[in-house]
């Protein structure tokens, strides 16, 4: 691991680089903290067009991994952060990131036939304090599907009642 971080420590370069480089190893060390708790890897970066925004431009949505925990699909969000002094790092996985997961997910699980297993969403947490080693906590089930559900609008409420 130390091997990793003194790689990227080196010549990062780049403010744009850098966060992307330590967003390679926040999903590295994100991969191997699952499979040691017994998940096993199934993909990593999986993209898909999931619609347009309000401009009509194709939104691409992005799943850091998704891993098996024993008959369950997840669909993990890794964060990666060199300090949570500001704000603590989960804070990073806000409602409209949630809300992009889980349309992904449900695409996912559209093209590969997978509507009647068992899924959840995971977080994966990494800090990485300078000249320390990376702090990784797994959050399980972080949000659900059902926050996201769409509602049928009920006409039986709206009657007079003269």
């Amino acid at each position: 691991m130390s091997e990793i971080l003194s790689i990227v420590k080196e010549n990062e370069g780049t403010e744009a680089t850098a966060s992307s480089r330590l967003g390679t190893l926040g999903e590295q060390i994100a991969a191997e903290a699952l499979e040691k708790n017994g998940y096993r890897l199934v993909l990593r970066n999986f993209k898909v067009p999931v619609g347009r925004n309000s401009k009509g431009v194709q939104v691409t949505g992005e799943i850091d991994i998704i891993a098996l925990d024993g008959d369950t699909i997840c669909f993990v969000e890794v964060k990666t952060r060199r300090s949570d002094e500001f704000a603590p790092i989960i804070a990073a996985v806000d409602i409209r990131k949630q809300r992009q997961i889980t349309r992904t997910a449900r695409m996912y699980r559209r093209i590969f036939d997978l509507r009647e297993i068992a899924f959840r969403f995971d977080v994966v947490t990494i800090l990485i304090p300078k000249d320390s080693e990376p702090i990784t906590k797994i959050i399980r089930s972080y949000w659900t599907e059902n926050k996201f559900r769409k509602q049928r609008w009920q006409h039986d409420h709206w009657h007079d009642s003269v």
